[in-house]
């Protein structure tokens, strides 16, 4: 397996895996739909690989997981430099083969790189099996992000779009 840049011809793979990872996190209560997100993230990913900022898993030619990373910008100053991992995937049938802490890894070294001085990423709350896996690599929280339904409906993780 190797761990390399991507290249725009990688933007199919890369975009069904973003349209897996996100239907597999409406399981664990994320608001976000895959299909109507489709080609938005198809242009957010190709701005990505255009910027040097998506590594793919590789083996024998077929793209096997994927990292998004890139340095914070904000308006605002800040004491240190933050680096960001938006998205990291694996196909389901390669997980726990130890690519996702690869392309961790290498995502990390890019950002280091590129000055950042603390990495920092979103899992889902109720994810345990993702939350494991960052703190195995030294993740741990820095910042709650709490919310409650505005609405008295039961059903806030409507299934229709996933």
């Amino acid at each position: 397996m190797e761990i390399e840049p991507a290249a725009l011809d990688d933007l199919d793979a890369l975009v069904e895996g973003w349209v897996t990872l996100a239907r597999e996190q409406r399981d664990h209560g994320s608001h976000l739909r895959a299909e109507p997100n489709r080609e938005t993230m198809r242009e957010s990913l190709a701005q990505s690989v255009v910027d040097d900022g998506v590594l793919v898993a590789r083996d024998g030619g077929e793209v096997v997981g994927f990292v998004t990373f890139e340095i914070e910008r904000g308006r605002l100053e800040a004491t240190v430099t933050r680096g960001v991992v938006p998205y990291l995937f694996v196909v389901p049938d390669r997980r726990d083969e130890g690519v996702g802490a690869e392309l961790l890894d290498a995502a990390e070294t890019r950002l280091v790189e590129r000055g950042a001085d603390v990495v920092s990423l979103d899992v889902m709350a109720d994810n345990e099996a993702a939350r494991r896996f960052y703190r195995r690599h030294g993740y741990g929280p820095y910042r709650v992000t709490m919310e409650k339904s505005a609405s008295d409906e039961s059903d806030t993780h409507s299934r229709d779009d996933a």
